[in-house]
C-alpha cells in the first residue's frame, strides 16, 4: 500500500491543523455512514427475530441520532476553512474548542452505539439458543 502524504513542510501550522481536522471528520463521517448501514441490518433483525418494542425504539432513536450527528459533522466540515482566516488567539481557541466538542459528541455517540450493539447481539444469541 502506498502511503499518501497529507502534510508538507511549506504549509502553515493553521493549514496543517485544518487538514488534520478535516481528515478526522472524514473518518468520523465514514464510520457513521457504515454504522447507519449496520443499524438498518439490526432493525431488520429486530423486526424478524427479536420482536422487542423497547429495542426497536432504541435502535430507531440511535439511527435518528446518527443521522443528526452526521448532518452536523458535514455542516461543520464545510466551515473549517474559516479557521485559517483566524488572526487572534481567541479565534484559534474557538475553533480548537469547537472541534474538541465535536470529538466528544462523536465519542459519546460511539460508546452509546456500542452498548446498544451488545444488547442487540445478546438478544440474537438468546433467540438462537432457544
Amino acid at each position: 500500500m502506498i502511503a499518501s502524504r497529507h502534510f508538507y513542510p511549506h504549509e502553515s501550522d493553521k493549514k496543517i491543523m485544518v487538514k488534520k481536522d478535516r481528515l478526522e471528520i472524514n473518518n468520523w463521517t465514514d464510520e457513521l455512514e457504515y454504522l447507519n448501514k449496520e443499524l438498518d441490518y439490526y432493525l431488520d433483525i429486530e423486526d424478524s427475530m427479536i420482536h422487542s418494542s423497547k429495542l426497536y425504539q432504541e435502535l430507531h432513536g440511535v439511527r435518528r441520532e446518527s443521522a443528526l450527528l452526521l448532518a452536523a459533522l458535514y455542516r461543520y466540515e464545510s466551515t473549517l476553512g474559516k479557521a485559517i482566516e483566524c488572526d487572534t488567539v481567541d479565534c484559534d481557541a474557538y475553533y480548537l474548542n469547537h472541534h474538541e466538542k465535536k470529538r466528544d459528541t462523536y465519542i459519546a455517540f460511539i460508546q452509546n452505539y456500542r452498548n446498544l450493539k451488545i444488547r442487540v447481539l445478546s438478544q440474537i444469541l438468546l433467540k438462537a439458543s432457544k
